[in-house]
C-alpha cells in the first residue's frame, strides 16, 4: 500500500483517481481548494478505504508550503505525489488573471505550485524510496518566453495554459536528472485529450474523452516502476514538445523559475 498525495482531487480526473486508488487499497491524501467539497469526498472515500483531506489554495505559494508541511508532519510515510490540479484557459481567454502572489494564474497553479510542493516534499519522498512523482501534463504545449514568462504581452488563456504545461514537462526532465540514483522517479503524462471536466467545458472546448479514459496512464505511473524522466501519452511512452529536450531551453527555464520563486 502506498500513501499518495493527490492535488485537485475533488472534481474531474482527480476525483476519479482518488476513488480508484482508495479501492485499490492505497491511502489517499486528497487535496482540494474548497473545504466542503473536500470533506464530502473524504467521507465518500472512507467507505472504501483510508483517506484524509487537505485544503489549500494552490494560487498561493505560501499555502502550498503550508500544505507540504502539514502532509509531511502527518504522513512521514508518504511515497507518491500526484500533481494533478490545474487551471484551464478560462471562459474569457483574453482575461489575464493573477495569483495571490501576483503571478499569472495559470503559470502559478499549473507550474509554480507543483514545483514548490515537490521541492518541499522531496525529503519525505527520498526517505521513502522507492517513491514516485507524477506530473499531470498535457499534449497542449507551447514554449515559454523567457523574456516574458508571465505573458504580460499578447495574453491568451489557452496559450498561457499550454506554456505552463510545457514548463511542467521541462521541469520533469530536469528534476529526473537531479534525482537519478535516489530511488525517486518523476514522470509527466498527458492523460487524454479534452476530457469531460469543468476545466475543459469552461474553456469552451467540446469534451472528447471521459475522465475514465484519462485515468490509466496516471494510475500506472503512480503505482508501477516505469522508469524516470519520461513523457507519456496515456499509458504509452511518447515525446513532449521538441523544445523540451533542448539543453539551453532547460537552463533558461530553470533560471526563470528561480527568479519567479524569489520574487
Amino acid at each position: 500500500m502506498s500513501t499518495l498525495l493527490l492535488t485537485g482531487a475533488t472534481s474531474g480526473l482527480g476525483r476519479h483517481l482518488a476513488v480508484e486508488l482508495v479501492r485499490a487499497g492505497h491511502r489517499v491524501l486528497a487535496h482540494g481548494r474548497d473545504a466542503g467539497r473536500t470533506d464530502r469526498l473524504v467521507e465518500e472515500l472512507r467507505a472504501d478505504g483510508e483517506a484524509e483531506g487537505y485544503v489549500s489554495d494552490l494560487a498561493s505559494l505560501g499555502q502550498v508550503r503550508e500544505l507540504a508541511a502539514h502532509v509531511a508532519g502527518d504522513h512521514p510515510e508518504l511515497d507518491v505525489l500526484i500533481n494533478n490540479a490545474a487551471v484551464g484557459g478560462g471562459p474569457d481567454r483574453t482575461r489575464r488573471e493573477l495569483s495571490a502572489d501576483g503571478h499569472e494564474l495559470r503559470l502559478a497553479v499549473n507550474y509554480l505550485a507543483p514545483v514548490v510542493l515537490t521541492r518541499e516534499l522531496l525529503p519525505v519522498l527520498r526517505a521513502n524510496a522507492p517513491a514516485r512523482i507524477v506530473n499531470v501534463g498535457s499534449a497542449g504545449q507551447e514554449p515559454l518566453d523567457p523574456g516574458d514568462p508571465e505573458m504580460t504581452r499578447g495574453y491568451e488563456g489557452v496559450a498561457a495554459y499550454c506554456r505552463s504545461k510545457f514548463a511542467l514537462a521541462v521541469h520533469t526532465f530536469v528534476l529526473a536528472k537531479e534525482l537519478a540514483g535516489t530511488g525517486v522517479s518523476v514522470n509527466v503524462v498527458h492523460p487524454a485529450t479534452h476530457m469531460d471536466t469543468a476545466m475543459v467545458r469552461d474553456s469552451g472546448l467540446t469534451p472528447l474523452h471521459t475522465v475514465a479514459d484519462g485515468a490509466p496512464g496516471v494510475l500506472a505511473l503512480a503505482t508501477r516502476d516505469l522508469g524516470s524522466g519520461g513523457y507519456f501519452d496515456g499509458t504509452s511512452p511518447a515525446r513532449a514538445h521538441p523544445a523540451a529536450y533542448d539543453p539551453a531551453t532547460r537552463e533558461r527555464l530553470t533560471a526563470v523559475t528561480e527568479q519567479l520563486l524569489s520574487l
